[in-house]
């Protein structure tokens, strides 16, 4: 197992916090760090097992400020894995609307371009 900082509890600690429920934190996966000339931050991730996030990951970034210092956290996120399921592309709704789904009386916002609007 590569760690860096030998600061995998850290991490899991964090994306407990985070969580809010133990349940929803798994087995840690693996540790990627940045560019390689940046030595002092690595991300810990860790199987997610929050409904509705199949196949995202917590991904905990933790930074040292030099070589002395203790590791800390930076930040924790879910981020999508490869084999995640997620949301699709957003569509505007003007690209959206089909014959039927408006009726009198319902309300749409016009774009901004519409040429029937005047100053």
């Amino acid at each position: 197992m590569n760690d860096p900082f030998g600061a995998v509890e850290l991490a899991r600690s964090a994306a407990l916090e985070e969580s809010a429920d133990a349940k929803f934190v798994g087995e840690f996966v693996a540790v990627e760090s940045g560019e390689e000339s940046d030595d002092r931050i690595a991300t810990y991730l860790f199987e997610s097992a929050v409904p509705g996030y199949t196949g995202w990951r917590w991904a905990v970034t933790v930074v040292k400020v030099d070589d002395e210092s203790q590791p800390t956290i930076s930040d924790v996120v879910l981020l999508p894995g490869s084999d995640s399921l997620l949301a699709p592309e957003w569509i505007p709704y003007k690209d959206r609307l089909l014959p039927g789904d408006v009726g009198v009386g319902d309300i749409v916002p016009t774009s901004a371009d519409d040429v029937r609007l005047v100053p």
